[in-house]
């Protein structure tokens, strides 16, 4: 169980969307800034553990992997990073959601942006597991504009400096306060932070620089993987935004259930049905795996129930060197019908072992019981 619990944290839901966990943590962020609180040393506290819960629930990478083992990274506590309070860190912050500019702080523009991590879901069978598969997938994804490059202008139009902000991408305005001056930036309203103006956008995207696309894969499933198990596709993602590198692509692994075999980690199981003559007399049986037919020999007096191993006939590691083991349950298979050859030699067998058949009837058998000797 993780030792934090961010979504309670940040009081979303763990189905909350991205756009449902910002909005909280603008919030929030807010509300328990230390500047604007008069218990410094508390909201200190909780400021941390707001953004320590954001980092993590806003990447998506991070967000599967804390939602799937209760942390991220390997230092136990959620390997989200420094939050410390010293220089340019309340003060970035503030900046974000006051537009305070400190003294001397230069003005930043949009860079390069990572494009998004997708995720699929792709069902496999017990057996694609067991021997591994080669799968085609098709999903729809944001692409670079295959007209205008990404650039979000048209061909041929230009891409000009922002007159409005100077090509900082930011407006700024002094405001003077008991306390001193305080100068407050927010985005330019021109150019909407971005420091250039395109004249003409780009009509393939709509001036986006990405486009919804379709496409199609290869994914190479290795044998012994099991239920849940996650493939990266490294830059199969969203395209990224001005000139960022594209994200990646996970697979995540279902696998159906099987007729006739269970799995549990690297060991397979099946039942297996048996005649009376075969559990008491013992022999060798021809039993179903997941890599064909194997030849099973059982004791005699094998009682109904019992589980033979056979070892390395399981599923084999995905790390490769080592299989687990097959396990049959045999269980004796009482007929339905019997010739009156069969009757009559099980009846002479049930005398012979002084376990004769009687036609008697419950309250005969009742009497019996109760009779003094």
């Amino acid at each position: 169980m993780p030792t934090k619990d961010y979504y309670e944290t940040l009081g979303v839901s763990r189905d909350a969307t991205g756009d449902e966990i910002k909005r909280a943590y603008r919030n929030l962020a807010r509300r328990h800034h230390p500047d604007v609180s008069d218990d410094k040393s508390a909201a200190e506290h909780h400021f941390k553990e707001i953004n320590e819960a954001y980092e993590v629930l806003s990447d998506p990478n991070k967000r599967a992997q804390y939602d799937r083992f209760g942390s991220v990274g390997g230092n136990g506590q959620g390997g989200v990073g420094d939050f410390g309070f010293g220089a340019g860190g309340f003060g970035d912050i503030f900046d974000m959601f006051f537009g305070a500019a400190r003294p001397g702080a230069t003005p930043r523009q949009a860079g390069p942006q990572r494009g998004s991590d997708l995720r699929y879901d792709l069902s496999i069978t017990l057996d694609e597991a067991f021997a591994g598969t080669t799968k085609e997938i098709a999903f729809t994804h944001l692409a670079q504009c295959d007209v205008c490059k990404g650039t979000c202008a048209a061909p041929g139009s230009a891409i000009v400096t922002c007159l409005q902000c100077a090509g900082t991408g930011v407006m700024r305005m002094a405001r003077q306060r008991p306390l001193g001056q305080i100068v407050t930036q927010a985005s330019c309203s021109r150019c909407g932070g971005e420091g250039h103006v395109i004249e003409k956008p780009c009509e393939g995207c709509a001036g986006r620089g990405r486009r919804e696309v379709e496409r199609k894969l290869s994914v190479k499933v290795p044998a012994g993987v099991d239920d849940g198990a996650r493939i990266r596709i490294g830059g199969s993602g969203e395209a990224g935004i001005r000139g960022g590198p594209p994200g990646d692509l996970y697979v995540y692994l279902g696998i159906e259930e099987h007729p006739i075999f269970t799995r549990e980690g690297l060991d397979t199981y099946v039942d297996v049905p048996i005649s009376f003559p075969q559990a008491a007399l013992g022999g060798t049986l021809t039993v179903p795996s997941l890599e064909g037919e194997l030849p099973l020999t059982i004791a005699a007096a094998t009682q109904s129930g019992t589980r033979l191993r056979v070892r390395g006939k399981g599923m084999p590691s995905v790390r490769g060197g080592h299989r687990g083991d097959h396990h049959v349950t045999v269980h004796v298979a009482v007929p339905t019908k019997l010739s009156k050859r069969q009757r009559d030699l099980l009846e002479e067998y049930a005398q012979a072992g002084g376990d004769a058949v009687e036609e008697r009837s419950f309250f005969d058998r009742v009497k019996d019981a109760f009779r003094p000797e």
